[in-house]
């Protein structure tokens, strides 16, 4: 793959096959050749608006084709693409914004709700210009709309010059932070490109493909989703909002489509499974399943494999600060033993999994240590935090030169079969659903709330398809009256969904250890005492 950066990969393929459908969302389609010059359009009138080489530029907006010329308009105007989740609180998404400082701000859909907030706060003042992309929307708002998709269209079609390089940023995608604050992790198109020439070659992708674009644009998965499928001329099937609540829907879509590649998180597929939508060789043109983000239980993973003996599984790993996927293990056959340990697997071309001990050696096959990971998929870092970078980011104590290493946080081992196992965390920090969760993040915001006096957050091991569910005991203020409903919609305004805890523990005193911090363990304990009660 010659190309430099990631809009090269897609004006290749319109070069060839224009007329080939690209991206697909019930109706609306678009061709490579559309996608190419709408994209073109627009990154032209983002450099008359003013954006110049480096700056950043935000989405908010719904999951489309709409969102996808964005997305290349915003990489062909040199410029960073930074996904905003527009079911994260309006105080959240500030928080973002503050940090990246967009020269722009493009939106479409149903986000002129948290635009509103977003302007009474203050957020969307000048320098910031607001670009309106996709739909309809009143007059009767607080943000001014500088420019229109319409406006757009009026542009040139002919191709830009570039000043980026396959060194330079893509964008900034913004997770979890201990502090309370979302920290952004800055990739490079270079790193992509690694990663998709890799999968590419390796998942035999071609332009016969259909893939799922399933993963939310503000998850690193959909960068997979959107660049394994555009690379390859194949189609992307992007998948409507509210199908993940409606597991026979989602059985349906990928019959409908006939899609040829699935790819999400396991939390969607234990969901199906739960409801056993999927029927005995189901989805005849599927050919992979593919699975990111979190463990998937090996008993719902059998319940998959049994149903469609036609079809590779492959098990992807990686943080987002590593880039999509640095590691791989495709199943050579349905597990036996339901309790057996589905590997992580071997490194991706250019990737290296390194397990170090607490002093920081290799550990021995077997132990048990802290998962490094070093390579071409390593991001630059967090942006504009070199504390954060530093203490993430390592040398390598193997090597006498400038190598550097990611500290994932994740425990694992380096089996005797030389595949690394994935066995827990070894912080506060968990996947719930796909998502990374920093529990520091939770506590911040529940210590913030006047009548509550103090709590912990616990990851809390359940057995129902989410995998870890997010428990939080707390000691309310003298003379408050607190229930976990107040605290849930007290939550609600600062953290997005997927971080509201969803077991509650009040408690009178919170138990200390002898070092009189908060005795984790204990908590942990007496979540599981009640659920089993519960139970």
């Amino acid at each position: 793959m010659t190309s430099q950066r990631l809009q090269d990969l897609v004006t290749r393929q319109a070069d060839h096959r224009p007329d080939a459908t690209a991206v697909v969302l019930d109706d609306a389609r678009l061709t490579y050749g559309e996608l190419d010059a709408q994209s073109t359009q627009l990154a032209r009138l983002l450099r008359n608006a003013g954006c110049r080489r480096g700056d950043r530029i935000c989405w908010l907006g719904p999951k489309s084709p709409v969102a996808i010329v964005v997305l290349l308009g915003i990489y062909k105007a040199d410029c960073l693409y930074v996904p905003l989740d527009k079911r994260s609180p309006a105080r959240r998404l500030k928080q973002i914004l503050d940090s990246c400082e967009p020269r722009c701000v493009l939106a479409g859909g149903a986000a002129a709700e948290r635009l509103n907030e977003l302007a009474c706060m203050g957020a969307l003042k000048a320098p910031i210009r607001l670009g309106w992309m996709q739909g309809g929307v009143t007059n009767d708002h607080a943000f001014t709309i500088d420019f229109t998709a319409e406006d757009a269209r009026g542009y040139p079609t002919a191709p830009l010059q570039s000043a980026n390089s396959s060194q330079g940023p893509a964008h900034i995608l913004f997770t979890s932070g201990s502090t309370g604050a979302p920290k952004g992790v800055v990739i490079t198109h270079a790193a992509v490109i690694r990663f998709i020439a890799w999968a590419i070659d390796y998942f035999s992708i071609t332009a016969s493909d259909r893939h799922s674009g399933h993963s939310p644009l503000h998850f690193d998965l959909s960068m997979f989703d959107i660049f394994g499928t555009l690379a390859s001329g194949a189609e992307l099937h992007l998948v409507p909002r509210g199908l993940d609540i409606l597991p026979n829907r989602v059985a349906e879509f990928i019959r409908a489509q006939r899609l040829t590649q699935w790819f999400s998180v396991p939390s969607l597929l234990a969901y199906m499974a739960k409801f056993d939508v999927v029927r005995q060789n189901d989805f005849p043109d599927l050919r992979r399943l593919v699975w990111c983000g979190e463990v998937f239980p090996t008993p719902t993973l059998v319940h998959w494999m049994q149903r469609l003996p036609h079809v590779t599984f492959t098990n992807l790993y990686a943080p987002t600060e590593t880039t999509i996927a640095s590691s791989f293990y495709t199943l050579p056959a349905c597990p036996t033993d339901p309790l057996s340990a589905v590997p992580i697997g071997a490194a991706c071309d250019g990737e290296e999994l390194v397990v170090l001990d607490a002093e920081g050696r290799p550990a021995a096959p077997e132990e048990i240590g802290e998962l490094h990971i070093g390579g071409a998929g390593l991001s630059p870092g967090y942006w504009r935090d070199q504390v954060k970078t530093r203490a993430a980011f390592v040398p390598d104590p193997r090597a006498s030169g400038a190598g550097r290493l990611y500290r994932t946080g994740d425990l694992a081992r380096l089996g005797n079969d030389g595949l690394v196992y994935f066995v827990g965390r070894g912080d506060t920090q968990i996947k719930s659903r796909g998502h990374r969760i920093e529990l520091g993040e939770i506590e911040t915001a529940m210590n913030a709330l006047a009548f509550v006096q103090e709590c912990a957050v616990i990851a809390v091991p359940t057995v129902g398809f989410e995998g870890t569910a997010i428990g939080c005991a707390y000691v309310k203020m003298p003379g408050a009256r607190v229930t976990p409903m107040i605290l849930r919609n007290s939550l609600s305004a600062v953290l997005p969904g997927y971080m509201l805890p969803s077991v509650w523990l009040p408690l009178e005193t919170l138990p200390k250890n002898a070092n009189h911090k908060i005795d984790r363990p204990k908590l942990r304990e007496e979540f599981l005492y009640r659920a089993a009660q519960a139970s």
